[in-house]
Formats: C-alpha cells, sequence, structure tokens
C-alpha cells in the first residue's frame, strides 16, 4: 500500500513515515513473533515517543524504519520511500543521508577521536576531507564539546560519549532521527543535557523524532503523541 496521496496524486509530504501491516518473525519451524501487525502514521517533524515495556517491539520497529533489518511482511515507506523493497545498497544510501539513528549504547569507534567518529557518516558519503571536518567540528560544538574533539571515547564521560553519538547522528542532517534509550546508561542530569541538545536541534530543523523507551517521564518530556507497545503490537 502506498503512501497516502495529496489532492494531485503525488504521496503526502506531510507524511514521514507510514507502515502498513508490519509483521517480523525470527526463526523457521518455531516462530518467534517480534511484531504483530503493526500500522502507523507519523507526520513530518513530529515528535513520537513508543513507549512500553522491554520485549514489547518497540526496538525492533524503531530498527526497520532505520533499514537494519527487513520485516517479514508488510510495508514501511519513509519521505515517499518504500524502504521495506530497498536492495542492499540503496538502504545504506539511506541510512547515511536520511536517517540519523541514536543508541542507548553508544557505538563510538574506540581508536578515533570525537571529532574522527562523527566525521565518519561523511566519510562513507563522500564528502571532501575539509567539509566534512568542518561539519564534524560545528555539530560537536553545538553538543558543547568543543574542548573534547581530539578525546578518544576512554577519555570521555558516559554524557559526553552520548553526545558525541547525537552529533554523528546529526551531522548529515536527517529528515528522520530515530532514538533508541538515549538516555537509559545516564544519571539524570547529564540525560537533561542530552535531551535539551535533542530538543533544540529538533525545533531548529523541523526533523520528525521517533523515540524507543520504556520511561514514561522521558516520553511526556520529549514527545507530542505516544504510542504504547505490547506483544508487538500498538494499542489503541
Amino acid at each position: 500500500m502506498p503512501p497516502a496521496l495529496a489532492m494531485n496524486g503525488s504521496p503526502n509530504s506531510d507524511i514521514a513515515v507510514q507502515t502498513t501491516d508490519i509483521v517480523k518473525w525470527y526463526g523457521s519451524s518455531s516462530r518467534v513473533h517480534a511484531l504483530r501487525g503493526v500500522s502507523l502514521e507519523i507526520r513530518r517533524g513530529e515528535r513520537v515517543a513508543l513507549f512500553g515495556k522491554s520485549g514489547s517491539g518497540k526496538s525492533t520497529l524503531l530498527n526497520l524504519l532505520g533499514g537494519l533489518d527487513r520485516p517479514s511482511g508488510g510495508t514501511i515507506w519513509v519521505a515517499g520511500r518504500e524502504v521495506s523493497r530497498m536492495r542492499s545498497r540503496e538502504l545504506a544510501r539511506y541510512r547515511l543521508a536520511g536517517v540519523g539513528m541514536v543508541f542507548q549504547s553508544y557505538n563510538l569507534i574506540p581508536s578515533r577521536t570525537a571529532l574522527q567518529n562523527v566525521e565518519l557518516p561523511m566519510v562513507f558519503a563522500g564528502r571532501p576531507p575539509r567539509e566534512r571536518r568542518e561539519a564534524a567540528r560545528a555539530a560537536l560544538e553545538a553538543a558543547g564539546l568543543g574542548d573534547r574533539l581530539h578525546h578518544r571515547p576512554a577519555e570521555l564521560s558516559g554524557g559526553e560519549q552520548q553526545r558525541v553519538a547525537i552529533a554523528r547522528a546529526l551531522v548529515n542532517s536527517p529528515d528522520l532521527l530515530l532514538a533508541d534509550e538515549p538516555t537509559g546508561n545516564l544519571d539524570t542530569a547529564t540525560a537533561g543535557q542530552v535531551l535539551a541538545i535533542l530538543s533544540s536541534h529538533i525545533r531548529a530543523h523541523g526533523t520528525t523524532l521517533i523515540l524507543v523507551t520504556h520511561d514514561e517521564e522521558l516520553a511526556r518530556r520529549c514527545a507530542g503523541r505516544t504510542l504504547l507497545m505490547q506483544d508487538g503490537q500498538l494499542l489503541p
């Protein structure tokens, strides 16, 4: 099923994400169902929290939207493109330019500096060295890390590492930002700093945010709409 259409028959540009009857299972002889017919629609610039207990399917859905995994059935459209039918090379391009992802684990490369970690997506995107250094520096400064450019992950606190990860996710100015428990390993004060950085960028750039969390307070603070998941389904 294609995304909702505007009156002229073209895909509705107001819709950032649309899924129809998404299912995901693992295994063959004994299937484990992670998602069971998930359909949702998210508008451009909207901030949505996926809220639910561990094992409810939140992270599985986020991974599918980010092109890290493929659905077993159903369709996924992001910004008018059918992600669920993309080939591997198309998915790689989509992950580089169309979507930014922030995880609970920071996933930084230990041997690289903060600046080099943030530059990495732009290296793969083929941006010139000077341009990517300037963009990475600006992203880190916006995250309050202008004095940590040449520090490696082991030399940074947990909150600083997460801010590097956020700068990396935002440096290519993606239309869609997916955040999976981005403050799960942080104390309350540091989590507040991280959320402030995310919120500031989202407001300034009109980025669509999908936030996975089991923290009801975090969902209320960050999202304009909360979707509750349970046993691989969205509850009404």
